[in-house]
């Protein structure tokens, strides 16, 4: 099946042009192992054509009214839900994600964050009188956004979307292991209208595109999401031209389980919670924290959740996990699972090697993990893929403290009945998110993280924000 008639062009300036570039990349589909398209991979000069479309259209986009905006996004909108279909089956080609999922979970969250935008737009004030000074709200200017390949479209959404409704162009570089989704995004944008120049989509790898997008002189500003090493190279890469970075990046999210918690029900959504998306989000809770005296017990729920789930072929309507996204991800997770086993945790069910039954894809057994401490590889590392380590604490406080130990600081999440609890210990939690008794997502709630999680915040208004400067004019009046 061919997604997009567009993969070996990029979209620059209004169109589809060919790339300067002559390097060209196959996609692999991680259910098969085998390549289902090929793209074109872009190097500097065709960074360059980007950034000089976007530069030149800000001049007068930075000058759109709302009114301007507002109808562009809700075109997009309209453009988006025409090829929902479409996107949710690149995402199944690129990642692997069982199609209803990739309906409900990943083509949805575009379709939510679109919507999100849209309401945050229409309600933001971009100006407040202060005495006789007036304080402006500004667009940035030329913005890069380097999207992951996890959330395709859940990442290019809620960068893209508060960009343009901010005032600001953007240069889109897309992960190149999952482009399939971006691809349709551009074709997208294209489709509603969008102004020559507003919105331009160079594919291409980390060190050819991504870091000459973050040192480029005519960008002022880099959102990256991605892995904390990843982003620590585009800020190094940023730093010369002293540009804005926000970095939504690496997680190790907690998971407090309270002594009042319905607490069969609450280890089990922590499973599913933790292996959603096989395992691929950076604020998965991969760290259950149990009291200690009923740590057998969540073993057991956990064990028998991990039983439930049935991993294999994306289209088949039984399937409830599909594999990890490349072979270097399933290698990665496969030395992980090992190096908990040598450092001598409980393996509770999964461990090493493909499910049975399953001889090709990158498919990974949902392994869970007893008896675990905070010292161990298991806890401090990002696995990435349907791996869980459960760890008993004996106070609440000893729990936090653990929650905490980590360099990441992107989420945590707390199950429990006593509100009052819960309030104080979210307080005591430093994380950028809190998730209490695993609710619905909210796309209107501030998303990002502390320490090594990144900084600035995504979502709605808070997303918007992060791509205005703010002026003061004083002796306005």
């Amino acid at each position: 099946m061919s997604f997009s008639a567009n993969s070996q062009k990029f979209y620059i300036d209004g169109q589809w042009v060919a790339p300067v570039s002559t390097t060209t990349l196959d996609v692999i589909n991680p259910a098969t192992e085998a390549p289902f398209m090929t793209i074109a991979m872009g190097g500097k000069a065709d960074v360059d054509h980007a950034v000089a479309a976007a530069k030149k259209a800000f001049e007068t986009w930075q000058f759109s009214t709302r009114e301007d905006r507002l109808a562009l996004l809700n075109r997009v909108l309209d453009e988006y839900n025409k090829r929902f279909e479409d996107i949710a089956q690149a995402v199944t080609a690129e990642m692997g994600a069982p199609i209803e999922f990739a309906r409900e979970a990943q083509a949805w969250a575009g379709r939510a964050h679109m919507e999100a935008a849209i309401k945050a737009l229409e309600d933001i004030q971009f100006e407040e009188t202060r005495g006789t000074s007036q304080v402006i709200l500004e667009p940035i200017g030329v913005a890069a956004l380097i999207t992951p390949w996890n959330w395709p479209l859940n990442q290019i959404v809620c960068k893209v979307a508060p960009a343009i409704a901010a005032g600001c162009t953007v240069v889109l570089k897309p992960s190149e292991i999952a482009p399939a989704s971006g691809l349709i995004f551009a074709e997208i944008m294209h489709a509603a209208g969008t102004p020559a120049g507003v919105f331009n989509m160079v594919n291409g790898n980390g060190p050819d595109v991504g870091q000459v997008l973050a040192e480029h002189a005519d960008v002022d500003m880099v959102s990256f999401t991605g892995s904390t090493r990843a982003g620590i190279l585009v800020a190094k890469a940023a730093a010369d031209t002293v540009k804005r970075v926000a970095q939504e990046l690496g997680g190790k999210s907690a998971n407090i389980i309270l002594p009042d918690a319905d607490f069969a029900a609450a280890v089990e959504a922590g499973v599913r919670g933790c292996f959603s998306n096989s395992g691929q989000s950076c604020d998965a809770p991969t760290r259950m924290l149990v009291p200690a005296d009923r740590h057998a017990e969540a073993l057991k729920v956990a064990r028998d959740t991990a039983a439930t789930m049935v991993v294999g072929d994306p289209h088949d309507p039984e399937t409830t996990h599909g594999p990890v996204v490349s072979d270097v991800q399933w290698g990665k997770i496969q030395g992980l699972i090992q190096k908990a086993i040598d450092e001598g945790t409980d393996l509770v069910t999964g461990g090493t090697g493909r499910p049975e039954g399953l001889d090709k894809g990158y498919y990974v057994r949902p392994t869970v993990f007893g008896g675990v401490t905070n010292d161990m590889t298991i806890a401090r590392e990002e696995v990435f893929g349907m791996v869980l380590a459960i760890m008993p604490y004996d106070t609440i406080d000893q729990a936090i403290a653990i929650a905490n130990d980590t360099v990441y600081g992107l989420a945590s999440y707390i199950a429990g009945t006593d509100m009052d609890q819960i309030h104080a210990i979210a307080r005591r939690l430093r994380s950028g998110t809190v998730q209490v008794n695993y609710p619905e997502w909210d796309v209107h709630a501030p998303f990002g993280g502390y320490k090594q999680s990144g900084n600035g915040r995504e979502y709605a208004d808070y997303g918007i924000h992060d791509f205005l400067e703010i002026k003061g004019v004083i002796g306005w009046s």
